[in-house]
């Protein structure tokens, strides 16, 4: 169950709103209503909002930073990869596109298995386009998508060799 769905199912139990009740209040029709609480359609937090007020209620969503939990390996990882993305440009991306491609190469012959084949693609097709925004969330995103990606970057060998060793010493 999402949280969404937690919360508006919380709320309709705490006010003793049936789902028909709500379909009449909020004139969202009751099978809608069924499929929000099923997680069968995702609910939004506009939508969850719009359907808590005419309980009574209002949304607050909290944000606030989170040091994720990421193992040494892939902190080191994300702190060399973090470092090319700060030279990242169009002009520095034209000059590492011919040691990337071999390194992809190279990547192609010794790599199997997914999602590890499915990245190598779409590395390719990040160097390939250019795509410098592209490059920069998976260089220095958090996400266990972006972690995958940076297990086969074809990045090696890009830092000088200062670089690299201070951002090293960093790594605990």
């Amino acid at each position: 169950m999402s949280d969404r769905s937690g919360v508006l199912r919380t709320v309709m139990h705490e006010t003793g709103t049936s789902q028909s009740e709500l379909s009449r209040l909020s004139g969202v029709h009751q099978p809608s209503i069924s499929q929000f609480l099923s997680d069968k359609v995702e609910l939004s937090d506009e939508q969850l909002d719009r359907l808590l007020s005419c309980m009574g209620y209002r949304l607050e969503i909290t944000r606030q930073p989170i040091i994720p939990e990421l193992t040494r390996s892939e902190r080191r990882s994300w702190k060399l990869h973090r470092e090319l993305a700060k030279h990242l440009t169009r002009s520095t991306l034209a000059q590492w596109q011919p040691a990337a491609e071999r390194n992809l190469g190279r990547l192609r012959s010794t790599v199997t298995g997914q999602p590890h084949t499915r990245n190598l693609d779409r590395w390719q097709s990040l160097l390939s386009d250019g795509d410098i925004p592209g490059i920069h969330r998976v260089l220095t995103g958090l996400s266990r998508d972006c972690i995958e990606m940076r297990e086969v970057s074809p990045m090696g060998g890009l830092l000088s060799d200062e670089d690299r060793i201070r951002v090293l010493r960093t790594v605990s």
